[in-house]
């Protein structure tokens, strides 16, 4: 049984101090070390968002955002997808902490699955799986949430990044919904998983292929690129080489909330439909990479929507 599958009420939170980059210690150190030419401009630093709050304060923050933004009744829910990069306890806690996120929630005693390996694929990860979860016939809806901070200050600084605490959440149904997930594709190169590599735009390039070039889109006709707001000149120079054109590219968040793990996508797809800017039948992919890893969903906003539904 297949059917259609639908994202909707995508929203998020971000930690609740938001800080300058001028004000983040060590950041011309970290700067020097990575062979980073001290340049906020250049990069694209502006400021990030820290939270003195569990990962679980804002994955359930986030949650409640995307059930209200829909008027969505938690018993309506069939089934939880979390993604987070690190669970700041054993696994002998894991059972405690995710009973204290469905109980805030208002989730009954639904299925959860969990996705944590892809570091900032985690949400696409977990938006592809709740699709095939959904499209089956499994589930009729499926409520996806991605949550992540920074435990420890020194790693808010990256050769890539800046990081800012965060959460990000919203629905994927079988219910016509505010975009239509036309489809979910990976690639993966397994030799290139290692940190130490670099991003692959020839994954991005057998990404756009899967999706867009099987259905006849040319990447150009794009209505926007989601991406991850990683440093602005390396997300220019590989979504660039992938075939994306700059004004394809969403680079406001980068300077203003950097790096949110892996929420970033949905922040920006969030942020565009808050700016009034999703074009009724135009097509946006929800994309991020990881050194050996790129995840692509590609969504179309139905013809004759006026809003987020």
């Amino acid at each position: 049984m297949t059917t259609g599958v639908y994202l909707s009420d995508p929203c998020y939170v971000l930690g609740e101090q938001e800080v300058d980059h001028a004000a983040l210690p060590g950041l011309e150190a970290k700067a020097q070390r990575y062979g980073l030419a001290f340049e906020p401009g250049l990069w694209g630093w502006g400021s990030v968002f820290r939270t003195e709050r569990g990962l679980d304060d804002l994955a359930v923050d986030a949650g409640r955002k995307a059930l209200l933004a829909g008027g969505t009744d938690p018993d309506e829910v069939d089934a939880l997808v979390f993604c987070s990069t690190y669970l700041p306890v054993p696994p002998e806690g894991h059972g405690t902490f995710l009973r204290g996120m469905l109980t805030r929630l208002g989730l009954s005693d639904i299925p959860v699955y969990g996705t944590n390996l892809g570091r900032c694929v985690n949400l696409l990860s977990g938006l592809d799986l709740a699709t095939a979860l959904v499209g089956s016939g499994r589930f009729r809806r499926i409520l996806v949430v991605t949550a992540d901070r920074v435990f420890d200050e020194d790693a808010r600084i990256t050769g890539y990044a800046l990081f800012s605490d965060g959460g990000a959440a919203c629905l994927v149904d079988a219910e016509r919904g505010g975009y239509e997930i036309l489809g979910c594709a990976s690639a993966q190169e397994t030799a290139s998983l290692d940190w130490s590599s670099e991003i692959s735009s020839d994954l991005a390039k057998q990404v756009n292929e899967r999706l867009l070039g099987a259905r006849g889109i040319d990447t150009r006709e794009l209505d926007a690129l989601l991406h991850a707001n990683i440093y602005l000149p390396l997300l220019v120079m590989k979504e660039r080489q992938a075939g994306f054109a700059p004004g394809q590219l969403d680079t406001t968040n980068i300077t203003r909330i950097g790096h949110c793990f892996a929420a970033d996508p949905l922040i920006n797809l969030a942020d565009r439909e808050a700016e009034d800017r999703i074009r009724p039948g135009g097509h946006y992919l929800l994309a991020a990479s990881v050194p050996g890893s790129r995840i692509g969903i590609l969504v179309r906003k139905p013809e004759g929507a006026t809003d987020g539904r």
